[in-house]
């Protein structure tokens, strides 16, 4: 079924969440467009990976609606979030370090396998086409993330920047129309990061999807983001191009503040 695209991928509605007495989101609202890469930056305790894990069904926020595809995520499970076409990866490169990175992907086709059980003890058709499709789609991310040459090896014995492609190439299996980085630089060097950002492109190219990224490398950032939404204290502060957030008073103010007033106490000393 075709896309839609005279509304957006998702729609984040005035999104609270608390934590006790601590208000960790204060009504954050922003869009993400159809095949848009939106950066989300803020300092540290802004609210970035609070509204992932809300958007990917992990916390149920207290107020506020998210829709994705104009359908309210507010009671979906958190398991059929792959199924509509929602993937993600996290700050944490967890890969089952024994087994070899073909079989890490492969992983990410049983998220959104419609046989189940009893289908697979009976090896019954759909159970073969599955495994067919999954096939065709592991070798298209394999070469799309130059992860060929590695395909046979144990994951945990490849470089922290390939493990890192193979937690991405998983999350691509389930074909997602939103695809969620929760600092995916985090870790590598500066070519590392110039390929990544490359990468990223060449993923929101050739696979057709919107990419959300939160990320504190702010050069990786500005350069991949179609738009680019700020946060502090869990408050939205700036949304706009890259251009427009860099220029935001809130957004220096809030990087950068710290820094500037240490720098006039000392001139004034």
């Amino acid at each position: 079924m075709a896309q839609d695209q005279s509304q957006p991928l998702l729609r984040i509605s005035g999104v609270q969440m608390r934590f006790g007495g601590v208000i960790a989101l204060g009504g954050v609202s922003f869009d993400v467009g159809h095949g848009q890469i939106c950066g989300l930056i803020g300092p540290n305790g802004s609210g970035k990976t609070t509204l992932f894990n809300c958007i990917s069904g992990i916390y149920r926020y207290s107020q506020g609606d998210i829709q994705f595809e104009g359908r309210s995520l507010t009671n979906l499970p958190r398991h059929q979030m792959a199924g509509i076409g929602l993937g993600r990866t996290f700050q944490n490169v967890a890969l089952f370090r024994n087994m070899s990175v073909r079989d890490n992907i492969l992983v990410g086709a049983h998220n959104t396998a419609a046989s189940g059980y009893i289908a697979n003890a009976l090896r019954l058709p759909v159970v073969r086409r599955e495994q067919n499709d999954a096939d065709r789609r592991l070798h298209e991310l394999l070469d799309l993330l130059d992860l060929r040459q590695v395909t046979d090896t144990p994951a945990g014995a490849i470089p922290f920047g390939w493990q890192k492609r193979v937690e991405l190439a998983r999350a691509l299996m389930t074909r997602p129309k939103l695809l969620m980085l929760d600092e995916p630089a985090g870790g590598l060097n500066h070519s590392e990061v110039d390929e990544l950002a490359d990468l990223m492109r060449r993923i929101r190219r050739q696979l057709n999807l919107s990419i959300l990224l939160v990320e504190h490398h702010m050069n990786l950032v500005m350069r991949v983001s179609d738009k680019v939404v700020a946060l502090e204290f869990g408050l939205k502060i700036a949304d706009g191009t890259p251009d427009e957030v860099r220029a935001e008073p809130e957004v220096i103010r809030a990087y950068l503040g710290d820094t500037q007033e240490e720098d006039e106490h000392a001139g004034a000393a």
